[in-house]
């Protein structure tokens, strides 16, 4: 009834006794559930905005619902958006019959491209977990379609309905791939459950909850990934401790929004370098977190999560139209949220389960990063953490997004450091020792008259040469990289040494400033600092860079687990390289103003 109200229009005030409620045992119990349970005024400036961006969606839904090009996933988000605005009595598009024909394309296409057994292809085959995100978009399209009552939806629902009911026992029983998927089934099985009761769905969720929260302390999940914290793990967990009366589950979200405080930036992107998934090297922005943070701000009484989505509410970029739906579906969420307190803004943070270091001073920001995961598991993979990023630096608008380092040493690559040592309140450690074997002759013993011997790995390559059997000679290269806070900026203090090989330092900075000082050395966006200081401005936002350490050219190597396949590890944006030859001890001065 509430839920039919709200898209009616006919609501001016909102009762959040439908947030989960808080687990007795909850750290936050004191304040906990402050506002919940209260009659609240609506955040009408929130609903404008995800009314307005939802009906800027809607013209480029209709002008590409038949694309072929479409995931499954991609279809029911598509549809989602036409569901919201059609049943939403503030849209423009409230009620519109031109929707309801490509909405029954959208809807026919889900249905035809399932499988007999109720999963669909998503990249991987006949997936539950991939099914999953697509069930939830679906079981809330129909949840929203059931409270709208109108008859010239039935069809739609009845195709949604036969969806849901196919895929659910595939869901009960099918596996998953990766941690985060085991919560985006849970909560596909939570939602089809409040919808069609079965209790093998509720026994499936409690097998997979059992397994335990993969959450450190600091609140991080195993993936470390903002985008699966954000997209999947803090919403499913959302998703089943509303819909199952699981309260504990909502500790783990909280401690991972609190811990993302230390990782935003002030233009809204959030600190990725130590993720073990895709992001680890891409831009994220923290729009995708709003709902979370305005649920907690709503649960919790806590006005720094209300300054957090506020500001994603105020910057307004982002598919926000996407939320629509989860605020139709759970018109609490609209309520206006309590005053909002200032988040930390002046901190240096050390994350030791990440090998991770945060600091902000204002509009000055600072990651330093030892802790991937290339030194217990040297591969590169999904699912690893492999970033040689070590360092970066923003001042204001002008943002330094990677600080590397490449010596030319038998073609292991770049340097990545084992771990993260704090040396005192504005002084850090990273390092690395990294040793090369030349291999001797087998022992006797091992010796074999065919000369077929054991495929083994020699740490670079694969050879029939029995490498572990052989006696050794090691060239080795120890670097050591001292970070120290200044007032104006950070010293880096390199050392390199003992063997003699080329380096190069390679600063990447963000497109859209200006470099000076610098000398170009072709039209790709490379650039050297000979000698002297470098700069690299943004409006009034500075930061300098240097001294150069000489002329010579000393090409980046990404080692040769990458350049066997062609790969590569050049960073997009405005390459600025300092090289030499070790052994040196050099010290990267940067310097930062506005």
């Amino acid at each position: 009834m509430l839920r039919r109200s709200f898209l009616a229009g006919t609501l001016t005030t909102i009762s959040t006794a439908a947030l989960v409620p808080p687990s007795a045992s909850a750290a936050q119990a004191s304040t906990a559930g402050a506002q919940a349970g209260a009659e609240a005024a609506l955040d009408e400036d929130f609903l404008t905005l995800l009314t307005t961006k939802n009906n800027a969606q809607v013209p480029l839904v209709l002008a590409d619902h038949q694309n072929p090009a479409d995931s499954v996933r991609g279809v029911a988000r598509k549809a989602r958006r036409l569901v919201s605005a059609y049943v939403w009595n503030r849209s423009s598009y409230h009620h519109d019959g031109t929707l309801l024909g490509p909405l029954h394309t959208l809807y026919v296409r889900l249905r035809d491209s399932q499988h007999d057994d109720g999963t669909y292809d998503v990249g991987n085959l006949h997936s539950p977990p991939d099914s999953s995100f697509a069930l939830q978009d679906i079981c809330m399209m129909w949840t929203l379609l059931d409270a709208d009552g109108q008859t010239a939806t039935q069809e739609h629902r009845d195709i949604l309905e036969a969806i849901i009911k196919l895929a659910g026992p595939a869901l009960a029983t099918g596996g998953v791939h990766t941690p985060n998927h085991r919560w985006e089934v849970s909560a596909a099985l939570a939602r089809i459950n409040h919808l069609w009761p079965d209790r093998r769905y509720t026994e499936r969720i409690d097998d997979w909850l059992a397994e335990g929260i993969d959450a450190d302390q600091d609140g991080v999940y195993s993936e470390r990934s903002s985008t699966y914290a954000s997209e999947v793990t803090n919403h499913c967990l959302l998703t089943i401790a509303w819909l199952k009366d699981r309260p504990e589950l909502v500790g783990h979200v909280r401690r991972n929004l609190a811990m993302t405080f230390y990782l935003l930036e002030p233009n809204g992107d959030v600190d990725t370098t130590a993720s073990r998934r895709q992001d680890q090297n891409r831009i994220r922005e923290i729009w995708w977190y709003l709902t979370q943070y305005r649920e907690l701000a709503l649960h919790d009484g806590n006005g720094r999560f209300t300054t957090v989505a506020k500001g994603i509410e105020q910057r307004g970029t982002g598919e926000l139209g996407d939320f629509l739906a989860e605020v139709l579906e759970r018109p609490e969420l609209a309520a206006v949220l309590p005053t909002a307190e200032p988040i930390p803004e002046d901190f240096s943070q050390v994350y030791p389960e990440q090998g991770l270091a945060r600091i902000r001073r204002g509009a000055r920001t600072a990651t330093l990063f030892g802790g991937t995961d290339f030194h217990d598991l040297p591969l590169i993979a999904s699912g690893l953490s492999t970033n040689p990023t070590f360092f970066k630096l923003r001042q204001g608008a002008a943002i330094l997004d990677s600080v590397r380092l490449s010596p030319q040493f038998f073609s292991t690559g770049h340097f990545r450091s084992d771990g993260l040592r704090r040396l005192g309140p504005k002084a850090f450690r990273l390092g690395d020792e990294v040793n090369v074997p030349y291999h001797l002759p087998l022992p006797r013993r091992y010796r074999r008259a065919d000369g077929d011997y054991a495929m083994t790995p020699d740490g670079r390559f694969y050879s029939k040469m029995d490498f572990p059997h052989r006696p050794k000679h090691y060239r080795t290269l120890r670097t050591e990289v001292v970070v120290t806070e200044l007032a104006n900026g950070f010293d880096l203090a390199i050392e390199l040494g003992e063997s003699e090989v080329p380096f190069a330092i390679e600063l990447c900075f963000r497109p859209g400033g200006q470099l000076t000082g610098v000398e170009q050395l072709d039209a790709n966006g490379n650039y050297q600092l000979p000698g002297g200081t470098g700069a690299y401005v943004v409006g009034n936002d500075r930061i300098e860079f240097g001294p150069g350490n000489g002329a010579t050219r000393v090409t980046m190597d990404p080692g040769e687990r990458y350049t066997y396949l062609g790969g590569s590890l050049t960073p997009a944006g405005l390459r600025v390289y300092i090289t030499g030859r070790s052994p040196l001890t050099y010290t990267l001065k940067l310097r930062c103003s506005s």
